[in-house]
């Protein structure tokens, strides 16, 4: 497992809770940890890339980059 902070801009806790939920909804994404402005997320990089997490919180409405 690799671990990646993401950087969400305009994600509060409430939308943290959404975003993780998209990420885990992915395979091989074992932990999203929301919190203020970022997520914590532990993936299999033999199953994504980075920017597989990315589109995924994009999808949700945020814009999100690498911190």
């Amino acid at each position: 497992m690799t671990r990646t902070l993401i950087g969400v801009r305009g994600m509060d806790r409430e939308a943290g809770v959404r975003v993780a939920e998209a990420l885990l909804a992915l395979g091989g994404v074992s932990k999203a940890i929301p919190d203020e402005g970022q997520i914590e997320v532990h993936y299999d990089p033999s199953f994504h890339t980075i920017m597989d997490l990315i589109r995924a919180i994009r999808k949700q409405g945020f814009l999100a980059g690498m911190l």
